[in-house]
C-alpha cells in the first residue's frame, strides 16, 4: 500500500514538474503522420488552437451532458485528479475531449487538478516520459483520488463520458 502510494506520488510530481519545465502546446511534425501534431502538456490555448481547436470547441459547444449525473458529479469530482492523454490527430480524441472539458466545467471541476497531454501517432508525448500511465489507446481518461488510480475512460465511454466518470468519482467514500 505504502509503496503503490510512493509510485502515485512520484508519478504525480513528476508530471507536475514536466508541466511547468516543457514547453505547452508543442507543435512537432509526426512523420508516421506527415503532418503537424501537439505533444506534451496542453491548456486551453492550445486545445482551442489552429491544429485542434474545430473539433474541441464543436464537440465542447454543441455536447449536452445529463443535468443529474453532473449534480452527482459536483459532490466529489474536486477531491480527484484527472489525467487526460489524448491525439490531436486522434479521431475519438477529436470527439471525446471537448466534451470532457464540458463535463469538468459544468461540475466546477478546478483545473489546477488537471493534467492534459498529447501525444504523437506512436504515443509519446515529446520529451515528456509517459511509460508509466501505461496508454496503449486514446483518449484516456484517468481519474486519481489521493494518489491512487480510480478508474480509467478509454477510447470512448460505456454509456456516456458523465455516467461513465460517475461509475468512477462514486466509489469516494
Amino acid at each position: 500500500m505504502v509503496k503503490q502510494f510512493l509510485i502515485i506520488l512520484s508519478l504525480v510530481l513528476t508530471l507536475s514538474s514536466a508541466a511547468y519545465s516543457q514547453q505547452q502546446n508543442k507543435v512537432v511534425k509526426d512523420s508516421r503522420l506527415n503532418r503537424d501534431v501537439l505533444v506534451g502538456i496542453c491548456n486551453n490555448k492550445g486545445l482551442q488552437g489552429p491544429l485542434f481547436g474545430t473539433y474541441f470547441n464543436q464537440q465542447y459547444n454543441n455536447y449536452k451532458p445529463d443535468q443529474k449525473k453532473i449534480d452527482l458529479l459536483k459532490q466529489n469530482l474536486n477531491k480527484t485528479r484527472i489525467t487526460i492523454v489524448f491525439g490531436s490527430w486522434c479521431g475519438d480524441s477529436k470527439m471525446q475531449v471537448g466534451r470532457f472539458y464540458k463535463i469538468l466545467d459544468e461540475t466546477g471541476f478546478n483545473h489546477t487538478r488537471l493534467t492534459t497531454i498529447a501525444v504523437d501517432r506512436s504515443i509519446h508525448a515529446g520529451t515528456m516520459n509517459i511509460k508509466n500511465l501505461n496508454i496503449h489507446r486514446i483518449p484516456t481518461f484517468i481519474v486519481y483520488y489521493k494518489g491512487k488510480e480510480m478508474g480509467r475512460i478509454i477510447e470512448s465511454p460505456n454509456t456516456s463520458l458523465e455516467n461513465d466518470l460517475w461509475e468512477i468519482v462514486r466509489k469516494i467514500k
